[in-house]
């Protein structure tokens, strides 16, 4: 009777486990949206507790950053391992549940149906039932990790290119400040409208490829200094200073670049468990001071970029634009060890514990440092 029970609940443990299995690899690969999965989260933790320990003796950010670059491409090869370990003990489980024989018996006919080996064969409807069940897991495992790769990679591509080719528009590390004073010094300020809608056409494709597939917020760029992240900050700054303080017609694409831009953070910012106020006043303050927003006025007043005549307007236009993404901005900077970049990682806040929780807690929100909708 003692021995029933314990099968019974091996065999509901082995079920619990790979069904936990099949719905992590679900909702990591298959279903195109956010959602949050509790063992893909648990593997990136402890992949990144790991990373600690030589973080901790990089003296330099190009040494951090070397070690940093595998830790992506780590956690990402972690994910099968992880899934197919947990199938192999759950089927292990059940095989030992329903008579197979020995515990090792059952983990040797799980490990060879799991991986389609073979060596070794089982009687009865149920146990070859199990079987065929687990060879189709297995092999779907492995179609799913087939797939997954090629789209990540794909996804990593178009980003990475758009941020090399803002090198050439903004400066290495890029500066919203330096990129309008190029345009109009060589291309002219009318020819940044294009910028605006290539960037919210990438805001938009990065809003869903970044939180579908969560650990491409954690690919870092083939150059150290290089980064999506403060190329954003970049871009989303240089928009906002065009339509608070240049003298020019507002392009209608700045406007919706900037809006694309912010939803795309906090999209992120969310799959992350980075916690935020999504009402703000434009009145807010933010982490750019008066005097560096001055200070960058007069660097193009020096380069010949006509400004508006009203600073005190020019600099409330400007902090009701930045508030929308300032905090997601540097906490994001934070998280994902950006490098240096102006107004942007700078002033990154300290990285918080790698959460990856699907849910903001609206209440924990440092004070005064908020980021949310436009009025």
């Amino acid at each position: 009777m003692v021995l029933m029970v314990e099968q019974g609940s091996a065999f509901v443990a082995g079920v619990i486990l790979v069904g936990a299995t099949l719905v992590s690899a679900l909702r990591t690969v298959i279903i195109p949206r956010g959602i949050n999965d509790w063992l893909t989260r648990l593997m990136f933790i402890l992949v990144f507790s790991v990373y600690q320990v030589p973080m901790k003796y990089g003296r330099t950010y190009e040494r951090r950053d070397s070690i940093l670059a595998s830790y992506a491409p780590i956690s990402l090869l972690s994910l099968p391992v992880l899934w197919l370990t947990l199938t192999l003990l759950g089927y292990t489980l059940m095989f030992w549940a329903v008579g197979v024989g020995s515990v090792w018996e059952a983990f040797h006919i799980s490990g060879s149906s799991l991986f389609t080996l073979g060596f070794a064969t089982v009687d009865g409807f149920v146990p070859t039932a199990l079987v065929f069940t687990e060879a189709a897991m297995g092999l779907g495992l492995l179609a799913l990790v087939i797939s997954y790769l090629p789209t990540i990679y794909a996804a990593f591509s178009r980003r990475e290119a758009a941020v090399t080719m803002l090198t050439t528009r903004a400066g290495n590390p890029p500066s919203a400040v330096e990129m309008i004073i190029r345009f109009h010094l060589f291309h002219g300020l009318e020819r940044l409208v294009p910028t605006w809608a290539t960037w919210e056409a990438l805001f938009a494709e990065m809003e869903e490829s970044h939180t579908s597939l969560g650990v491409l917020s954690f690919f870092r760029s083939h150059e150290p200094h290089l980064s999506w992240v403060t190329a954003t900050g970049a871009v989303l700054d240089g928009a906002a200073l065009i339509l608070s303080a240049v003298d020019t017609p507002n392009p209608p694409n700045a406007h919706l670049c900037i809006r694309a831009g912010y939803l795309c953070l906090r999209a992120i910012a969310r799959y992350l468990g980075i916690p935020y106020d999504p009402d703000p006043r434009p009145d807010d303050p933010i982490s750019i001071s008066r005097e560096e927003f001055d200070d960058a006025l007069l660097q193009m007043q020096a380069a010949g970029v006509p400004l508006k005549a009203d600073r005190d307007q020019a600099w409330r236009d400007y902090a009701g634009w930045r508030v929308n993404y300032d905090f997601v901005l540097r906490a994001i900077a934070g998280l994902v060890y950006a490098p240096y970049a102006p107004w942007s990682s700078d002033r990154a806040l300290p990285p918080r514990r790698l959460r990856f929780k699907h849910t903001p807690d609206y209440g924990d929100v440092p004070p005064k440092n908020r980021a949310g909708e436009i009025a």
